[in-house]
Order: structure tokens, then C-alpha cells, then sequence
């Protein structure tokens, strides 16, 4: 993850150079926060989480009345963009998923029934594996079904993980009711006292208004726990349009960001989180199950500004 966030890192430094190059008037600031936005919004920060950036950067920067090669504006303009994200994240909330899981496990409200939403090539039935690695090598079972009954190759996918994984995994035949597969999941893991059901949905595009009427059956029949967004750090803005419109639908509860290894722009996690209200919870970082790391406000801060 060498050049993680890189373009990020580029605009931050042009902002530094920026305001150390002479003190500025107010106006002068605020032009050059315009020219940083626009800087931001090439990094894959959407127009509105920029200009809400630029404007609490330009807040904190106007009242501490920069100077020209002053000591402290490289502490400043970085205290004061960690400040602006914070608000960003603190307003999404947190959810530790392990945490819940436990506690759901130690009060018997079990299963925990998680459905895994977003387009084809997010990642999800990845991520899925991956989440069902890190819960069973805490000693945490779960079961994997595939409610994407359409797609060719979808079953096969999720029982190659199931077999490695050594975890059950429920299907239906092909073009079955997406529903049914989820909810016999469900029943199975109720039934065998199994902690945790992982549900791979069909990669549906945010615009496919039979394709999401068919997302809010499966959540409203199993009466899901949690509804988890997976996005592609690497798509951008489209990501961002996804999750908005996800949530808009059916209600998200947190999401996920994979491919971050290979992300050198370092907005869509910033814009997620800012377009949904809900915490990220994990970002896939390669491609193997252990490849899978716990979001935190102090991961992306170093890595947004660190050198």
C-alpha cells in the first residue's frame, strides 16, 4: 500500500504551499481553498463533502490568521482538515461488529442476519468469505447463502469459500425466490443454534427498481440485523451514488470498502461515509481472507496525512 492515498497527500501539499507562500487576506484564502476543493474533488471527494471540507478548513485557518512561513501552518492546515473528517465520521457513528455479535451471543438473540447489498464487482461475496474467516477464527460460526439466484457462477463462487471455509452453506436452484434461499438460511441457523448468517445478494445496479424491490423482500422476510453496503474504493463517485442510493432504499447500516490497497485518490471513503450517516465498518486491503481490516477515524487520518 505504498502509494495509498497518494493524490490526497499531493493536494494536501499544495494547500500548505499554498497558504505558507505569503500571509493572505480572507479573500485570498478563500481563492485558494476554492482551487484546494477543486483538488479534492480529482482525489474522489464528491463536490458537496469538498466544499463542506474547504469551508471548515477555511474557519479554522481564518481564525488563527495564517502567516507567511509561520512555524506551525503545516500543523495547522492538518489539524484543521483531521478536524473537518473527524466531524464527518463522528456524525456516521460506529458500529464494532465483533462487539455486537458477542453480545447478541452471550443474551441468546441469535442468529445475527447480516445482507449484503451493492453492484456486481464490489466485492461482496468476497467480503462475505472474508468476514466469515475473521468471525470463525474467533470461534464464531456462521453460515453463508446465496440469494443470488440468477446470476451464473454466483452459487459456485460462494461454495467455493463455503468448502474452504469449512462453513454450511444454503442455496436453491436456479432462478429461485432470492427470499426463500435467506430465509430457509435464517431457519437453519435458528434451528442449529448457529450464531451468524451471511447473505450474498445479486450485484444489482442502484437504478433496477425490480432488482431493489427484490432487495427490501429479502430484508423485510428474515427481518435482517444488519444491511451492509460493499463498495469498490476504486470506483469513486460511483460508489458514493451507490451507497446514497442503497440506503435511500432499503437502509444501510454500515458499509464496507474493498480494493483500498490499490487506491491512490483517498476520497470515496470520506464520501461514503459523509453521503450515508453509517460507520464503515471494515476495508478490504488484498485478496486473501486475512485481507481484511477494521475501520477506525485514526487509520484514515494517518493514512490521509501522513507523509
Amino acid at each position: 500500500m505504498k502509494d495509498l492515498f497518494q493524490k490526497f497527500k499531493e493536494a494536501l501539499k499544495h494547500l500548505i504551499e499554498a497558504v505558507s507562500y505569503k500571509t493572505l487576506s480572507e479573500s485570498e484564502l478563500e481563492e485558494e481553498l476554492f482551487n484546494w476543493q477543486l483538488k479534492l474533488i480529482e482525489c474522489d471527494v464528491s463536490y458537496p463533502v469538498a466544499e463542506y471540507i474547504a469551508r471548515e478548513v477555511g474557519k479554522e485557518l481564518i481564525g488563527a490568521k495564517v502567516k507567511r512561513f509561520s512555524e506551525n501552518i503545516e500543523l495547522l492546515v492538518k489539524r484543521a482538515i483531521e478536524n473537518a473528517i473527524l466531524k464527518i465520521i463522528s456524525e456516521a457513528g460506529d458500529l464494532d461488529l465483533i462487539n455486537l455479535i458477542e453480545h447478541r451471543i452471550k443474551s441468546g438473540e441469535i442468529p445475527v442476519k447480516m445482507v449484503f447489498v451493492g453492484v456486481n464487482g464490489s466485492g461482496k461475496t468476497t467480503t462475505i468469505a472474508k468476514i466469515a474467516y475473521m468471525l470463525k477464527k474467533r470461534g464464531i460460526l456462521s453460515i453463508l447463502a446465496c440469494s443470488d439466484t440468477f446470476r451464473a457462477g454466483a452459487e459456485e463462487q460462494l461454495a467455493y469459500h463455503a468448502r474452504k471455509l469449512g462453513l454450511k452453506m444454503i442455496k436453491h436452484k436456479y432462478g429461485a425466490d432470492p427470499a426463500a434461499v435467506a430465509y430457509d438460511a435464517a431457519h437453519h441457523a435458528e434451528a442449529h443454534r448457529i450464531p451468524v448468517v451471511l447473505i450474498d445478494t445479486a450485484g444489482r445496479m442502484q437504478t433496477d427498481r425490480d432488482l431493489m424491490d427484490e432487495l427490501k423482500k429479502i430484508v423485510r422476510v428474515i427481518s435482517s440485523d444488519l444491511v451492509v453496503f460493499v463498495g469498490d474504493a476504486l470506483a469513486g463517485n460511483d460508489a458514493l451514488f451507490q451507497a446514497e442510493k442503497f440506503n435511500e432504499e432499503v437502509g444501510v447500516n454500515a458499509s464496507i470498502l474493498t480494493k483500498v490497497d490499490a487506491d491512490v485518490k483517498g476520497g470515496t471513503a470520506i464520501s461514503v461515509l459523509y453521503a450515508t450517516k453509517k460507520p464503515i465498518i471494515y476495508l478490504g486491503v488484498g485478496p486473501n481472507y486475512e485481507d481484511l481490516v477494521r475501520f477506525t477515524p485514526q487509520w484514515l487520518i494517518s493514512q490521509l496525512l501522513s507523509e
